[in-house]
Parts: structure tokens; C-alpha cells; sequence
């Protein structure tokens, strides 16, 4: 028999087969991954849009009230006790005070205090009042404001306790008799017990000695005080119109200039007043405000220095953050070189090329970014057809200017078109944390417009702005 052959099997090798879906998952996959790192690593600026808005520039200030006060002294020696209060009016003839030379009239107001509640409903009101006043207008700098209150409140309490026992024993007292004395008042006016030697001062006896409150103080005669003869016990303001007088500076001089009225706010007062406003000059030579008043007297009465803030002019205009603001130098070129492309209205300049056949003159387009009456302001970037060396020449003219002066300008990085540009600005007012400035400006900024917050997180003009 024939043997059987052997069957030779060959395998082939099947082909790869490519699976167009994993392939373009794959570059998708790839795609977002490097859109996430970009989006992660590049640098994100956050925009601001500009409203419109305004500053009001306080400047703060202390003062030294000056009044028309009369002063009255003691008579003789004796225990005095009081029979108007602080901050109230007392006409020609009222009883201000009296003196008992024996310690009588002292020892039946002591017993009287002791069987009854001389403080009423509207006394203890009243010191609330002060004390609440007091810490509205408080502040660290002013640390000594504390002894002045502190007097204030004692004289208060003693007053009032004093007053309603010798309003329910005063037939009592006028009989005691003895040496005992009734002094009226001799003008009508504001009464105050406090003394401080600045009664009567002429403003232009101000020196800046006057404004160091550290060596201030002053006297206060409390009820059933034993005083001598010749003590100031007490003064009455004859008038309502009163005066506020302040140091001024160098730059305080220039910006307050002219003005005729100031309109002032006090802090802890619910309340602004409109001054009027003139610089004397002191003692020693130095300049000084004035500001004068005629209401608000009583509510000052028992200072004499004064924390209060001068409300200067409102500024209107376009808002912007201060970490917006930053600066950009440019090239100066005279406004009479300023021309335009010959078939179009692109504005430029005509500058110098130098070849192998000789000199040209070249129309090269440029951005204008600020004007002033002798300048325009230009781009000093490298990628910019006009550099320091170059020169321009005047439309139909042989005058030539070589490109060199720069000039500084204030401005912000507009992104209204996804990348940088910068926009000049004119300042008009700010405070610590915005700008107000001019609306309307021909190369400066518009309501709505978006731009960068923090200047330094923008490397220059033309940069991409990712958000």
C-alpha cells in the first residue's frame, strides 16, 4: 500500500487590524489632557468691568474750639454748690452758684443724699447719652480723651445729685443764714463749669504748642468743693457762633486753596455742617485754618479739642481698583508730524528708510495713545515700526525729529478683545482701594469696558488673556 502523506499546516499571520474608534479616543484623550496642564499651568488674570461711581475725599483734622466765654471767680472763700446745670442757659440775674463759709448748707445736701434718690429717670438718660457719645468717637490715638470724659461724668453725677436737693430744700438753705452768699449771673449765656485758660484767646495768638494735647488740662470745681477766693469756678458762652482752629501743611494749603466754606463731619455725631473756611497765620508764623460756626455750640460745649473730617469734593467719573493702575513709558513725537496713509485714513508717521539707492520716506502706521497740546504718545515696544534713532519727517516740510524723549502715563490693560491693550487714564480722586477717573477721555476707558484687576499679573500690552 501507498503511505499516506503527511499534511504540512502553515499558519499565517493575520493582519493587524486597527480600530479606528480607540484611535480616535486616544487623540481626544491626549487633546483634553493637554488642555487641562494649559489650562492648570498658564497664568489666569481676573477681569474687572469699570462702572461708573464716585469718591468722596475726607481729610481728618483736629481742632481747637475757641467761644466767647466769660469767666467768673470766687468772690470770697467758701464750700461751693451749684444751682444750674452743665450745658444749660441762665439769663441776667439767675442764681449760678452759692457759697457757705461755715460747711452747713454742705452737710445738710450730704444728709439729704443719704434718705433719697437724688438721680432721676432723665439724669441717668442723660449720662447714658454721654457715655454712649463718648465711645462712638473713641479712638486709640487719642488715648487722653478718656480723663476728659472721666471729669465729665463726675461733674455730671455730682451736679445732678446736688441740684435736686437744693431744689427741694432751698427755702430751707436761704434760711440757715450766716455766711452764706448767692452769686448771679451778670450776662446771659451757656454755663460750664470747666476752666482751661483758653478763654478769651485771640486766634492769631495760635501757636502749634496749643494742638500737643499731652500738656492740656483743666479745671473743674465740683459741687461742695471747698475753693479760695479768686478761683475760677466757672464761664458762661455768650454766643452761639464759635470757631474751629486747625494746623495746616504744605499740601493742605494748596488743596484747600481758596475755598470759602468747608462742609465738615464730626465722628460719633450723627450730623454734617457746612464752615466758613479762612487761613489765618499764628504766632509763630505758621499757617492755620479757621472754620466758623453758628449752631452745634452746646453739643461741643465741654471740649476743647475736636476730631473732625472736612468733606472736600465729590469726584464723578468712571471706578476702578487701584491694583488695576500701572505705568507705561512712550515715545514723545511733535503733534505737527502726524500725518496720514496716502489711500487710506490709517494715521502714522513718515520716517527715514535707508537703502543702497539712498534715503526714502516711508508712511509707517502708529497708535496714538495720549495727546497733549505739544505731544503725541506712542508704542516703545520692539515689534513696533518706529524705535529710539529713527527719524520722522514733517508732512511737506524738510524738518526731521529723531525718535529718543520718553514720557511716562498712568493706565490700565483694557481685554475687551481677549488680549491686552493698554488705556490712559486721568486720575481725578481715590481713596485706598479705588480710582475715580475722567469719563470721556479720547484714548482712556468707557463704562462696560473689561479690564485686568491686578496690573502686575500681565506681563505687557498684546498679551492672550486666559479667564
Amino acid at each position: 500500500m501507498a503511505k499516506k502523506k503527511k499534511k504540512k499546516i502553515i499558519r499565517y499571520r493575520r493582519s493587524l487590524q486597527i480600530n479606528i474608534g480607540m484611535v480616535i479616543f486616544a487623540l481626544i484623550f491626549l487633546y483634553m489632557a493637554f488642555y487641562v496642564y494649559q489650562y492648570m499651568t498658564r497664568n489666569k488674570v481676573q477681569p474687572y468691568e469699570v462702572v461708573e461711581g464716585s469718591i468722596v475725599s475726607d481729610r481728618s483734622f483736629t481742632g481747637l474750639i475757641l467761644r466767647s466765654e466769660t469767666v467768673g471767680y470766687a468772690a470770697q472763700s467758701g464750700y461751693i454748690n451749684y444751682y444750674v446745670r452743665e450745658g444749660k442757659r441762665a439769663a441776667v440775674g439767675t442764681n449760678i452758684y452759692s457759697l457757705d463759709e461755715t460747711g452747713q448748707v454742705a452737710r445738710l445736701l450730704e444728709e439729704n443724699a443719704q434718705s433719697q434718690n437724688l438721680l432721676s429717670d432723665q439724669d441717668l438718660s442723660n449720662i447714658k447719652r454721654a457715655l454712649s457719645s463718648f465711645s462712638l468717637s473713641y479712638s486709640d490715638e487719642n488715648f487722653d480723651q478718656i480723663y476728659d470724659a472721666k471729669y465729665s461724668l463726675d461733674s455730671m453725677v455730682l451736679e445732678y445729685a446736688n441740684f435736686n436737693s437744693l431744689n427741694m430744700d432751698e427755702l430751707l438753705v436761704q434760711q440757715l443764714g450766716g455766711n452764706f452768699s448767692q452769686i448771679k449771673s451778670s450776662v446771659s449765656g451757656v454755663v460750664s463749669y470747666s476752666v482751661d485758660g483758653y478763654e478769651g484767646m485771640d486766634p492769631t495768638a495760635v501757636t502749634a504748642g496749643d494742638f500737643d494735647r499731652s500738656g492740656y488740662s483743666r479745671a473743674i470745681t465740683h459741687a461742695g468743693d471747698l475753693i479760695e477766693q479768686g478761683t475760677a469756678v466757672y464761664k458762661i458762652v455768650t454766643d452761639d457762633n464759635w470757631s474751629l482752629l486747625f494746623p495746616l501743611t504744605e499740601n493742605d494749603v494748596a488743596e484747600l486753596g481758596t475755598a470759602e466754606s468747608l462742609q465738615v463731619r464730626f465722628p460719633g455725631k450723627d450730623f454734617t455742617t457746612t464752615g466758613t473756611y479762612s487761613m489765618i497765620t499764628g504766632a509763630d508764623g505758621k499757617p492755620y485754618g479757621k472754620l466758623d460756626f453758628t449752631k452745634y455750640m452746646v453739643q461741643f460745649l465741654s471740649d476743647r479739642y475736636l476730631d473732625f473730617q472736612v468733606i472736600m469734593d465729590v469726584a464723578q467719573g468712571l471706578k476702578i481698583p487701584v491694583s488695576s493702575v500701572t505705568q507705561k513709558n512712550f515715545y514723545l513725537v511733535p503733534v505737527t508730524y502726524l500725518t496720514t496713509g496716502g489711500d487710506s485714513d490709517e494715521e502714522g508717521f513718515l520716517k527715514e528708510i535707508y537703502t543702497e539707492n539712498g534715503t526714502l520716506v516711508e508712511f509707517v502706521p502708529a497708535t496714538v495713545y495720549y495727546s497733549t497740546d505739544e505731544f503725541y504718545y506712542i508704542d516703545t515696544d520692539e515689534d513696533e515700526e518706529i524705535h529710539a534713532g529713527d527719524y520722522l519727517v514733517k508732512p511737506e516740510s524738510s524738518d526731521r525729529f529723531q525718535i529718543g524723549q520718553t514720557a511716562s502715563l498712568q493706565g490700565v490693560y483694557n481685554i475687551n478683545r481677549g488680549y491686552s491693550v493698554f488705556k490712559q487714564i486721568e486720575i481725578l480722586a481715590q481713596n485706598n482701594e479705588f480710582y475715580t477717573v475722567r469719563k470721556g477721555t479720547s484714548y482712556g476707558l468707557s463704562v462696560y469696558d473689561h479690564i485686568v484687576l491686578d496690573a502686575s499679573s500681565v506681563d505687557g500690552e498684546g498679551e492672550l488673556i486666559y479667564q
